[in-house]
């Protein structure tokens, strides 16, 4: 039976610590109670918002009404938070990345076995819009069997924050966007991993990557270029999708963008077209009757948001849609990344050997 009101207490006021404060105010299960920050400004903001501030961490695990700790603080404490949290008896969200390295997630994994606790991870872009668009897409073959998917972030602003620019902290933009885009990749396709080539961008100047390029292919023949760059001053669209019998393309999170198909039976050929100081037939556009052009489908809702798959977990009435298994591949996978990267060397059967899971 689910309980009706669970307490919650943030760790980290910040930016998300704030975010997912507004996100449950009007919350029919969860109830934010109170926070703690080591930042005298963020405790300020939380008394202004009407929190109850607590003094230290142990304050909120020693306090028996708490039910769940949410940690949003910098990538390089959750463990520690964590494993604390559980071993308190609270269950346990987090912000992404949940960890630096993934042997502290399997270390966190087994703290929630041990105390019989939930631990969740809040891949949140799971639920995005251009997503699910996609995924719609991709699951319902309305391009035919996709072979090719391309999935960027881009923007010209640079690393943002403070402790983001620092690799002690986790920062860097394969942790902070790429696990997000890579979440999605492979939630999307059921296939294994067979090879992972990778390039950083380090033109800022930090000590951490301000961008990247991952090129992976799939055991079942799908190919996917992942991208995330801050210092792009023109953006590619956020999705672009090959399939055997259209291509779909999703320019922004608006979800403006539309779907062309091939047409089936006797059309007219392409004409040759002058391009640059020769003439081609390849490249030309194909006729007007041999392709159709459509909107994106509409997406209607086919899960239960984070918050309430959340609760649904800790009264035993679901298994968590951002399963923690999933949460550790997509560590390795970019810990592969960070290999092939400083190796500049594909890396192959990334999927093919024993997990430490099994």
């Amino acid at each position: 039976m689910t309980k009706k009101n669970y307490l919650l207490v943030i760790v980290g006021y910040g930016g998300m610590g704030s975010y997912h404060a507004k996100l449950l105010k009007d919350n029919q299960n969860i109830e934010v109670v109170g926070t703690y920050d080591i930042s005298e400004d963020r405790r300020t903001a939380s008394l202004a918002d009407g929190y109850k501030v607590y003094e230290s961490l142990s304050a909120v695990l020693s306090d028996d009404i708490v039910d769940f700790v949410l940690i949003a603080t910098p990538n390089d404490v959750h463990k520690e938070i964590a494993i604390a949290a559980l071993n308190a008896g609270k269950d346990v969200i987090c912000e992404k990345p949940v960890t630096i390295y993934s042997e502290e997630l399997l270390e966190i994994m087994e703290a929630a076995k041990i105390n019989d606790r939930a631990f969740i991870v809040h891949q949140n872009r799971r639920w995005d819009e251009d997503f699910l668009t996609m995924k719609k897409i991709y699951d319902e073959q309305i391009i035919g069997e996709v072979f090719h998917i391309e999935s960027r972030v881009q923007g010209a602003n640079g690393i943002p924050g403070d402790w983001r620019h620092l690799k002690e902290y986790g920062g860097g933009m394969l942790l902070d966007w790429g696990v997000h885009l890579l979440d999605q990749l492979l939630f999307m396709v059921d296939s294994k991993i067979t090879s992972v080539f990778a390039n950083l961008s380090y033109i800022l100047g930090d000590e951490v990557d301000d961008g990247f390029q991952v090129f992976i292919t799939f055991e079942n023949g799908i190919t996917s270029l992942i991208e995330v760059g801050t210092t792009n001053f023109i953006q590619l669209p956020r999705w672009y999708t090959k399939g055997t019998k259209g291509t779909a393309v999703i320019n922004d999170w608006d979800i403006n963008g539309k779907i062309v198909t091939q047409n089936l039976g006797e059309v007219e050929a392409p004409k040759p077209i002058k391009a640059g100081q020769g003439l081609t037939k390849t490249m030309a556009p194909p006729s007007e009757k041999a392709v159709s052009t459509s909107d994106l489908p509409k997406v209607e809702k086919t899960m239960e948001s984070f918050y309430e798959n959340v609760v649904s977990v800790v009264a035993g009435n679901a298994e968590p849609i951002v399963k923690n298994e999933e949460v550790l591949r997509v560590l390795r996978l970019m810990e592969t990344i960070f290999k092939s990267a400083e190796t500049n060397q594909v890396i192959k059967d990334f999927d093919l050997v024993p997990s430490k899971l099994n």
